[in-house]
């Protein structure tokens, strides 16, 4: 597996689908390899429960370390001029050591991540190699905007013998991109239900430590502060919602406008900024919230995430959300059935939705009961790892075929 994410940590916060992805396929008892460029404050060890890794360095001084994990762009719609001059080291490191780990090992399948650039690197490390791509959402993005991240999106989507998408617009616009349309899939994330779940003793905890009383509202939301996640949105719509305190878990480019929106619109007060915190702090989190709201948008650049992982864990935490049909959500979620679904964008539907769920306590209970049982049923990493295993026998059948 090529990839530029992958939690550095245990419990991190980056590229959060990607160990259950290479944990599950070792699980099913294939030998997996992960090519990652390094991070500071990776802590992963040679293997963990089946996955070998392999960081690889690339800059020769800290300012540069802007490759890969979420570090690349700023507000996910530019990238960063650091990311411009780091991405040759990156991409020729990459390609090195993914060529070299395939060759030592005998590599039976190369799954590139992101197409731009993890799908492009596999291709080139391994060029009569099987191939699969899965798409995450911002590489595609990329490719339709930079011309000649475009170019090599389709020459690699040629090389492909199989294409996985997290989303159904995601897998659309590949095809749009020169990806084969009888070559790709839709796979959506998994989520960890055994994590994120209905826990009192852990919203206790978790209310206490930020002095939230239990008679509060209490509105969760978590992501990266970017414009696709659409919080801007969420906090005009806090206004129009008495006495509801809004607890926000992210890090990313726009928090201080974030921050001065919320004073703008009077609610400073009611918003709590907790910076980027681990999957066990953000599942306490969102067992410990009355409603939790994920207003995903296509942002002004046209960026839209393909599954944000933030509404597949607060389906699974069993608690009500609110939500939007960006990218990827209309095809997991179902209005007034496992969540409630607002216009993007629409400040005031926002606010109305809220205003409602958190006037009716059946509703809320309902809806996450649903929500969890749904998620329980058909979105385990079990079954995303039989289809990415699904994708790999497509591969193999399709390099069979061309020689």
């Amino acid at each position: 597996m090529v990839t530029t994410s992958y939690p550095r940590f245990p419990g991190d916060s980056v590229g959060t689908f990607m160990e259950p992805i290479a944990k599950g396929i070792a699980a099913r008892g294939h030998e997996v390899h992960v090519v990652a460029p390094w991070h500071p404050l990776v802590t992963r060890g040679a293997i963990e429960d089946g996955v070998h890794f392999h960081f690889y360095k690339y800059a020769p001084v800290a300012s540069l370390n802007v490759f890969g994990y979420a570090a690349a762009m700023k507000a996910d719609v530019s990238l960063k001029t650091a990311a411009f001059l780091s991405a040759p080291l990156a991409l020729a490191a990459g390609w090195r050591t993914a060529r070299k780990i395939a060759r030592r090992h005998g590599a039976t399948i190369m799954h590139g991540h992101w197409v731009i650039p993890g799908g492009v690197t596999a291709a080139a490390a391994a060029p009569g190699r099987p191939l699969v791509i899965s798409l995450h959402g911002s590489d595609v993005y990329v490719a339709e905007r930079l011309k000649p991240a475009g170019m090599a999106a389709r020459a690699a989507f040629r090389r492909a013998g199989f294409v996985t998408a997290c989303s159904a617009n995601l897998a659309t616009r590949a095809v749009a991109l020169g990806a084969d349309i009888s070559r790709i899939a839709v796979v959506p994330y998994g989520v960890d239900a055994a994590r994120f779940r209905p826990d009192a003793e852990a919203a206790a905890r978790l209310r206490a430590e930020l002095r939230v009383p239990a008679d509060l509202p209490l509105i969760a939301a978590a992501g990266r502060l970017v414009r696709k996640k659409g919080f801007e949105y969420l906090i005009d719509a806090l206004a129009l919602v008495p006495r509801a305190v809004l607890v926000l878990a992210g890090d990313g480019t726009l928090g201080e406008e974030l921050r001065a929106r919320a004073a703008s619109a009077g609610v400073a007060d009611r918003v709590r900024f907790l910076g980027d915190r681990s999957q066990d702090h953000v599942a306490a989190l969102f067992a410990a919230a009355d409603l939790i709201a994920i207003p995903s948008v296509r942002d002004e650049s046209g960026n839209v995430d393909g599954l944000p992982n933030a509404v597949m864990e607060a389906l699974a935490s069993g608690t009500a959300l609110i939500t939007t049909s960006a990218g990827g959500i209309a095809a997991v979620v179902e209005h007034d059935r496992t969540a409630i679904v607002v216009a993007e964008r629409d400040a005031e539907a926002l606010g109305l939705a809220i205003t409602r769920a958190l006037g009716d306590p059946v509703l809320r209970k309902t809806l996450g009961a649903a929500a969890r049982q749904l998620v329980q049923a058909r979105f385990g990493w079990q079954q995303t790892a039989e289809q990415f295993e699904s994708a790999y026998r497509h591969a193999l059948a399709f390099n069979s075929k061309r020689r």
